[in-house]
């Protein structure tokens, strides 16, 4: 029950006035009657009222006054510090580049500033306050707060979407550091996240019809798998989109915009002129790509599943078909005496020079190669111990890249000067008889007849190999070097042939690497009449059976 000493009559007693035995009476109150003690206090001091309505309306006054009992209050006792209860929250201030300001001395908002009085103080959860931060921050970030009114996010939230980023939303809110520390929300490490809390989110996305593939075109893009490697300086969402004044690109003003696109990323890719206004820069796999894009892929995805199927079928049944005949029957004596061992020189000394170097550097593009590609696997973390002193992977892969490009080339000119070497590579030229000792030896390997064919000593296998390899050489050096010239290349043709050169030097570099391990290891290593290794790339000769006389 709130008492109002206003209209109590008190007579003067021994000099005593009303405002002398008014509060006495008060603090009589107040410790006869706790429950009442905060009407108490409403009976002198207004704040009563406004703290009913704010964001501290359930905490009792002496939560945060010491000593308020004591009458008269005693002088100079220090004000309520926010930072009592909001440990968190003030040492988060202390560290922002508001607490730091202030520790300078230089003007810097406080808690009162963005929060009200400690009476009056907003509750953050509702969405009034939402749209009071804009104005807020507006106090000292006038250009910065009427460029973002300007941006999509801005007319968003001035149509009443609450769910629109806003300041506090990208750059933190007690915690705003500079965007150049490493540890900011909007740091070039962290952008990608801060704004894939939106367009990442798959539900927000479909609410307001936003693409959701956004992100995850950005991650499997050259730009993004650099940033997740740790790159800080190659593009991210704000080097294109922009950073307050983000517009849709049918804006003439927008960075996105088809017209401005030039302008943009040739801040990075100089000269790139109007080529990336042709093709979408997001591109996702079955979605946004372009038909001749997705055209590429469904090939590879077709020919990489058929390729290697057939050689683990005709592999793994010349495996199973050696292994009963060595572990289980005994080989009939007229097999083993027309089977003959050849002792044949498979590679000359320069060839075996050739073959080292070129089983180096495709080993080292592999494992670069894949590690560009998908740096967040263990077996990439070894390339990334030195990623922030510059990019080694991708300068350890252009090496490879030389070296295998070079020594190609070498076995060219070698055909071409050196007679020998040249009549022994002809051993590798194809004949219609390949196809039929290929087709008898499959259907032998697969169990579709009993009889075991026939073998040459040079026969389809090596071919196959030996022709995928300058096959293999041919498309991902080519590839390789459009995206190596990626700013020439854009200035010379669609950004459409970047995209299909992209997805044919990955989809090569899979094909490739699985047919060495399906089909080359098991040659020189697991096939049993090897086994354990077949050592012809070391001494250039080979002791292997066959069942036909040698070429």
């Amino acid at each position: 029950m709130r008492t109002s000493f206003q209209s109590v009559a008190v007579p003067a007693l021994g000099g005593f006035g009303l405002r002398t035995v008014a509060p006495l009476l008060l603090l009589c109150t107040a410790v006869l009657f706790p429950a009442n003690a905060e009407d108490t206090c409403t009976a002198c001091h207004d704040q009563g009222q406004k703290l009913a309505k704010s964001a501290h309306s359930s905490l009792a006054c002496s939560t945060c006054h010491v000593k308020h009992d004591d009458y008269p209050h005693p002088a100079k006792i220090p004000k309520p510090v926010c930072t009592d209860c909001h440990t968190q929250q003030g040492a988060d201030y202390e560290l922002s580049v508001h607490g730091q300001a202030a520790k300078k001395g230089a003007a810097a908002p406080d808690c009162s500033m963005c929060h009200g009085p400690a009476h009056e103080t907003l509750n953050t959860k509702v969405a009034a306050f939402r749209t009071t931060v804009i104005d807020t921050c507006a106090a000292c970030h006038t250009d910065v707060v009427d460029q973002y009114r300007k941006s999509v996010h801005g007319k968003a939230l001035a149509a009443g979407i609450m769910q629109a980023p806003l300041c506090t939303d990208c750059h933190g809110e007690h915690r705003i550091l500079s965007h150049s520390n490493d540890e900011s929300k909007v740091s070039n490490n962290n952008i990608r996240d801060t704004c894939g809390n939106c367009h990442g989110n798959v539900p927000l996305s479909s609410k307001f019809g936003l693409p959701a593939d956004r992100l995850t075109s950005f991650d499997s893009s050259f730009h993004g798998l650099a940033a997740k490697a740790g790159n800080e300086t190659v593009a991210n969402c704000a080097s294109c989109h922009g950073v307050h004044n983000i517009l849709p690109s049918s804006d003439p003003q927008s960075s996105i915009n088809p017209k401005n696109l030039a302008h943009t990323c040739g801040k990075c890719h100089q000269g790139a002129g109007q080529r990336f206004a042709i093709t979408p820069v997001h591109l996702n796999e079955g979605q946004s790509e372009a038909p001749v894009v997705r055209m590429v892929r469904q090939f590879y995805l077709l020919v990489i599943p058929l390729t290697i199927g057939l050689m683990l079928m005709h592999n793994g049944g010349d495996w199973l078909r050696k292994l009963i005949a060595l572990r289980f029957l005994r080989r009939p004596a007229a097999l083993a005496a027309k089977s003959s061992t050849f002792r044949e020189i498979r590679m000359l000394p320069f060839e075996r020079v050739q073959h080292a170097v070129l089983v180096l550097s495709f080993a080292a593009l592999v494992w670069t190669g894949f590690a560009l590609k998908y740096p967040g696997q263990w077996w990439a973390r070894p390339l990334l111990l030195w990623e922030s002193r510059g990019p080694v992977r991708e300068i350890a892969h252009r090496v490879a890249a030389c070296v295998f490009i070079a020594i190609s080339v070498t076995h060219l000119i070698s055909l071409i000067i050196n007679r020998k070497l040249r009549n022994h590579w002809k051993l590798m030229w194809p004949k219609p008889a390949d196809m039929t000792e290929a087709a008898a030896n499959f259907s032998y390997n697969v169990g579709l007849r009993q009889v075991r064919p026939k073998r040459s000593a040079h026969g389809y296998m090596e071919k196959m190999e030996y022709w995928a390899v300058v096959w293999g050489a041919i498309v991902m050096a080519a590839s390789g070097i459009m995206l190596w010239a990626n700013n020439l290349m854009l200035r010379l043709l669609p950004k459409t042939w970047l995209d299909v050169a992209t997805s044919v030097h990955f989809y090569e570099a899979v094909l490739a690497t699985l047919a060495i391990i399906v089909w080359h290891l098991y040659s020189v290593i697991f096939d049993p009449d090897v086994y354990p290794l077949d050592t012809a790339w070391l001494t250039g000769v080979s002791v292997k059976e066959h069942e036909t006389e040698h070429e």
